[in-house]
This record gives structure tokens, sequence and C-alpha cells, in this order.
């Protein structure tokens, strides 16, 4: 009955021990036998290498990119692709991800909830390129699908307690088992993990950026007939930590008045930084900091084997609360006093589909899908008394009129924020043996989508003043607004696929994928004209077009003990949507959407699995070459704006974020020894440098790093173990990310790289 997949085995040990089974096409396949481009990571790798959530993905899958400066400002990207984020901005809620983020079928709506941690996975598969035709919403970069370990009617437990340098801690346990006989069976399955900051506040004495999460499943599985099966999952996840903050990392110098620039402006407030240097991680923030977010939901999975086919019914409840305090001019000077955006989020999805069984001539997916997301925001602004003087200047208009230095203390912002989202589509997909090794894949997806948008601020604080001047100064830092939009718009998407099984361990493919993202709405205030005026021509950003031709050979060798998988893709974008900072406001505080017209990745990916005797190797490469083939109108670099900048022309420059070269080496050796095993597990990523904001600037560029992992312990064949562990074992430096803070003085922050931290684990499986 093809209604759950079978417990993944590691992704390279799978090379000789058996196939990776896969669900991409909502039916279990050999991993080998899909024409696309799929990494699978299993649940036991995620343990060994302690990949405790998505960011740490990135070091096992080279194509998958992430940044996030907190969770709400959190970004995926497949192959450069997907939706970039700006640091400084808030993630703008009227923005849908282009990477899409399932677990256990259900598409998560905002990309904040996938920064908890993992619990209990039984693997995560990651689909590049566009996945338009068979996953739910606007995945037009590709899908991280991630599983969970099911109920068992086999009686079963696992514990695990790991400790760390910087007070780590982190605790993991599940149970699974019979309730009513071979009909009802149960799994729980809970998390909870914390780590002191490793950023030091040398005014406060505290340290930010600590971890402090915690998650909870429960399932029920039901399954009355050999032809019908029903589970239900209900989870939870919190996230509450003084969090999260970025250092200084550089200087950089433009063409506006030297007075209105970093040096003159800090020798000027007699400020200097604690320091000059990222990796000391030092700062003064002087506002308040901290995260607060949880998220959860409830889902009911319905599988029923009608015989020729089966009927797969999933539906969904899901929420996001969000709530964070930060200080967005990242230094001990009290500019910003306070920025934060409460939230709430809350999704409904349903999705029935009908799947054949079965290896046949003709095999086929269709289904219906509809998703509605209802989210509201209350932003709030407040600036301090050293503002004025940083954001404005000392003078202020065509008549210099004299600014006072406290014009600005009190001054903010608060209001209301609403976005609805209706999503429907249908959807199909066939597949039809041409000859016994030759098969033609088709699907076509149609989606219609209906978003409603409402922002209402106003503003009010700082000195009262009957000077125009001194109004229009204020004005320019914060200006109420309240304006709706609409958009509706819809659109077909779908693949094409020819695979060549040419040998019962080597086939080959070419395929096309379009994609579709519907279009998005400003929900995070408007870029404003000469006049200091919202332009409202902006609210409404047009839908992203992706196209992407791909080949590729997958292959099996020396009885399988070596696996080759080779692709090469072309994707081209149109109206690529982005969230960037406008390089003409004074006071660059938040981004909004926009589209850039086109946007084009070509590359070459390689990965390999060798079993020799015990050991096994595995390794991958990516190249990838990311062009704005078309953005004449974009963001300007630091260095070449002046007072008056507005837009700089950027075709035929580097895409940003995504580095030239990714690379990854992982290792696992398993050496019996008594009554038990000595386990080795290293894994290296690499990345070549890349642009860490749109503007492209060269004080933006992100040096290349190599991150090193590793972990050795002896596990007894009762079941337990005991390891040592190091995350970041060479200590590597590198960023993260960066922003460029606002009012363009030219001070660039970054996120330092985690130090190094030894630890130790003890498991238990029963």
């Amino acid at each position: 009955m093809p209604v759950q997949a079978q417990a993944a085995p590691d992704t390279a040990a799978a090379a000789i021990d058996g196939p990776i089974i896969v669900t991409a096409r909502h039916r279990p396949e050999d991993a080998q036998k899909v024409p696309a481009a799929i990494s699978v990571v299993s649940g036991d790798l995620l343990d060994r290498s302690y990949t405790i959530n998505t960011q740490a993905l990135t070091t096992l899958v080279p194509a998958l990119n992430y940044s996030s400066a907190n969770p709400r400002n959190t970004a995926f990207t497949i192959r450069g692709l997907g939706s970039s984020v700006v640091a400084v901005s808030q993630a703008n809620d009227g923005l849908e991800p282009g990477v899409g983020f399932y677990v256990d079928g259900v598409y998560h709506a905002r990309p904040a909830t996938a920064a908890f941690d993992f619990s209990d996975i039984d693997r995560i598969e990651v689909l590049r390129g566009p996945q338009g035709t068979l996953f739910g919403k606007n995945t037009t970069a590709g899908a991280i699908n991630i599983v969970s370990r099911t109920p068992s009617f086999t009686a079963g437990a696992s514990e695990e307690v790991s400790y760390g340098e910087r007070n780590f801690l982190q605790a993991k346990a599940s149970a699974t088992g019979a309730l009513i006989g071979d009909t009802v069976a149960y799994r729980l399955s809970g998390l909870a993990t914390r780590r002191d900051g490793v950023i030091h506040n040398v005014v406060s004495g505290r340290d930010h950026n600590g971890i402090d999460n915690q998650a909870v499943r429960g399932q029920l599985l039901l399954q009355p007939s050999s032809s019908f099966r029903f589970r239900l999952i209900a989870d939870y996840a919190n996230f509450d930590s003084n969090c999260c903050t970025q250092v200084y990392l550089r200087v950089g110098t433009c063409l506006r008045p030297a007075s209105r620039q970093y040096a003159a402006m800090a020798a000027a407030a007699h400020y200097a930084p604690p320091s000059t240097n990222p990796y000391d991680r030092l700062t003064d923030i002087d506002a308040d900091l901290g995260v607060n977010t949880n998220e959860g939901g409830i889902s009911g999975t319905a599988d029923w084997n009608v015989g020729g086919a089966t009927i797969t019914s999933i539906s969904a409840w899901r929420f996001w609360n969000w709530d964070a305090a930060n200080d967005r001019d990242y230094t001990g000077l009290p500019i910003q006093l306070s920025q934060h955006i409460p939230s709430r989020q809350d999704q409904y999805s349903q999705e029935l589909r009908i799947a054949s069984n079965g290896a046949h001539t003709l095999s086929y997916v269709a289904g219906l899908y509809y998703f509605r997301q209802k989210l509201v925001g209350h932003p709030i602004s407040i600036y301090g008394a050293y503002a004025a003087p940083w954001l404005i200047g000392k003078t202020t208009g065509a008549n210099a009129t004299p600014v006072p230095a406290n014009l600005l203390d009190g001054y903010g912002q608060s209001g209301d924020t609403r976005f609805v989202t209706d999503s429907y589509a249908a959807f199909a997909e066939a597949n039809w043996r041409i000859v016994p090794r030759l098969t033609l894949t088709g699907g076509l997806r149609y989606t219609q989508e209906v978003k409603d948008g409402a922002y209402d601020t106003t503003v009010s604080g700082g000195i009262a003043t009957s000077s125009t001047a001194l109004n229009n100064a204020k004005l320019s830092v914060l200006r109420p607004q309240s304006y709706t939009a609409h958009d509706s718009d819809g659109s077909l998407s779908g693949r094409a696929n020819l695979a060549w099984q040419a040998t019962d361990s080597v086939m080959a493919y070419g395929s096309y994928a379009r994609g579709f993202k519907s279009g998005g709405i400003n929900m995070s205030g408007l870029p404003l004209d000469a006049a200091n005026n919202p332009v409202l021509t902006t609210a409404v950003i047009k839908p992203e077009r992706h196209e992407t031709f791909e080949v590729g050979v997958k292959a099996q060798a020396l009885d399988h003990r070596l696996t080759f998988n080779l692709a090469a893709y072309r994707s081209i974008v149109a109206n690529f949507q982005a969230t960037i900072v406008d390089s003409s406001q004074t006071v660059a505080l938040r981004g909004y959407l926009s589209n850039i017209p086109e946007v084009t990745v070509k590359g070459v990916e390689a990965d390999a699995a060798l079993r020799l005797g015990d050991l096994v190797l595995t390794g991958a490469l990516a190249y990838a070459k990311g062009t704005y083939s078309d953005y004449p109108a974009g963001p300007c670099p630091l260095e070449v704006q002046t007072s008056a900048t507005t837009a700089c022309d950027l075709t035929g420059r580097r895409l940003a974020g995504l580095p030239r070269w990714t690379e990854s080496l992982g290792g696992d050796w398993t050496i019996p020894v008594g009554k038990g095993a000595l386990v080795l597990h290293a894994d290296s990523n690499w990345r070549s440098g890349y642009y860490g904001d749109p503007s492209l600037s060269r004080y933006t560029w992100i040096d290349g790093y190599n991150l090193t992992n590793a972990s050795i312990g002896y596990r007894l064949d009762s079941g337990i173990e005991v390891a040592v562990f190091a995350r970041n074992l060479f200590n590597a430096n590198y960023i993260q990310n960066l922003t460029i803070q606002a009012g363009n003085s030219g001070l660039i922050l970054g996120t330092p790289s985690d130090p190094r931290m030894f630890g130790l684990t003890f498991r238990a499986r029963q």
C-alpha cells in the first residue's frame, strides 16, 4: 500500500545497503529512479552530524543557502533562487517564499517557522528546481520536504542528551508503540535546546544570540483495515531568547558630504565601537533585545487504497506568533529605542489527490488544493535622543534650517497590518512508459490566487514644531501611511521529462519545468517619492515566472558500492521578486518589494557516495553562475551613492547571495570493537565568496569559508552510545550575513559565525 515511505537509510550508506526511498512525486520511489535533482538526508545522519536545524542543513546540501538575521528575517535559496532578504528590513509579510517548506505534506507559509530545531525526523528531501506541479504553493526554486518518523505498532523508544561549551544543553526523546492491538499506534517526541549567547554586550554585561527553544510532537496512527489508514499529528514549538544582533564589520565610503559619513558622524558623537574585529564578538547596543516566537498546528492525513489507486486527503491548520525587540542602529548611541512588529498568522490547507498504485505503462497523480492565510501585525518604531544628528544632520531643507539635537527624541510609529491570501489549484501528472526503458512524464498545475492587504500607520512624539522644514525632516524618517491593495492572478505551471533507463544501474534524463509565484503586496510600508509621499504604484508587484532546463545522469557501479549523480541546468526567472532597500532614502530602515525584470542562473551539480568496507565516503560539488540579466533600475552600491542617487543599472552583474562554488565532504567509519563499535563521523563544507546585499557594493562582499564538524563515539550492541562531538572543529571565522546600517552612513554590520564548540552526547535506543 503506497501510503507511507519506509524509513530512509543514510544517504551515504544507501549506496550498498539499499535504495533511498523518497516521496518527491507523492508516491514511494527509489531516489535513483526519480529523474530529478534530489538531495536526501536521513534522520540518522542528522543525529550523527548534530544537524539540529535547517541552517545547519546547508552544510550537508551544497545547493541550499540560508540567510537569517533573526527567525522572522529568514530566507532560503536553492541554486541562488528563492526569496532574498535584507537583514535590516522586516521580512515582508506580502512576499511568498520561493523555496517551499513542507513538513509531513503540509506547506508552511512563513519562512520563520523553518528556524526551529528538528525533532524526530525520518528524512529530509531537498528538491532542486521548480516543483510547481505536485507541491502546493509557489515552489519556483525548489522544496524542502521534511518527513517525521511515523508511529509503529512495535514498541520502541530513544533518548539523547548532549552537553557542550557555553552551557549548550540539548535533550531529545521519543516513544512509540501500539495503543489498541494492530489498529491504533502512537508516537510522542520532544526536544529542548539551550545555549548561552556568543556576542557579549560590554555595557549590559549580557550575552546575546543565545538559543532557547523547545518542541513537542504527538501522533496517532489509525489503521482499521489493510486498505485505510489515518495519521493525526499535533505539534508545538517555542523559541524565546536574548537574540538577535550584529556587530561592527567594516566601514564603507560614498559620495555624500564627508560630514554625513560614518567617520565624521561617529567622531562628532564621540563614539567608537567596542571592537572593529567582528570575531571578538562584542557589542554595545543600548536598546532592548529579544525574540519570543512560537508555532504549531494539527494535521490529518487519510490514505484509502481503492485497488488501482490510493486516495489521499491532507487537512491542516497552523499558527505562528512572533514578537521581537531590536536595536536597529546596532550601536551604543540612542538612535533607535525600539523596533518590533508583533504578528499572528493562521493558515488552513486542504489537499485531495489520487495516485495510481503499482508499476504500469501509465501511472498518474492528480488532485485539488486549497490554502488560506491570514496574517496581522502591529509595527512599532521609536527613536531616541541622538536620532536627529545621526539620521538628519545639523541642518535641513533648502534654507539650511538648524535641526534641534532632540528633534526625534520619542518620535515613533505604530499601526496595524492585515494580509489575506486565498489559493486554489488543480494539478495532474502522468508517467507514460513508451518502451520498457523509456518514460515520458508530463504534468500541469493551474493556480488561482487572491490577495488583499491593508497597511495603516500613524506617527507621534518628538519635538512639536511649527517649522515646515523640521516637520518635513521628521516625515522623511517616518511618515504615516494608509493604503489597501488587491491582487488576483492565475497561472499555468508544469513540467515535462524524458527519462531513459540505459541499464539497471544507469539513468539519463532531460526535463523542462515552469514555475509560478503569484504577485505580492508590500506590507512594510511603501517607498517615498521626492516629495516624501508614498509611491502607491509600488503597492503590488508582478507575479514571478520561472523556467528551468535540466539534464542529468544517475548511476551506480561496483555492485552498488558507488553512487554517482550529475545534473546541469539553466534557469531563467522573469520578474524575480526581491526585498530591496531604496538607496535614495535617508533612513533605510525597512525594505520593500520589487520586481527584477530578469535573473539567470546556470550551473552543474555532482554528488557521490562510496562504501569501502565499514568506511563510507560522500561528496558533493556545485557550481552556479547567477546574473541579473536585466536590471536597469536596481539599488545603488554604497560607494556611488550621493545625496540624489535613485537607481543604478545592475544588468549583467552577479546575483547576490549566491556562492559560485560550494562543496561538501563527509565520512562515516564504523569499527567493530568488543561488544559494540567505534563510530566516527566528519563533514566539511566550503563555500566561495559572494555579495551579501542586492546593491552589490564592494563593502558587502562576504569571503568564502570552510566549516568542519566531527564526532567520535562508542556504540554498544544494546543500543547505548557515548560520543564526543565538535561543531566548527577548526574554529573558522566567517560572516553569516550582513547589513548596511540605517542612514547610509557607511557602517556595515555582520553576524559572525558561532565559535568552536566541543561537547558530549549520551544516546540510548530501545
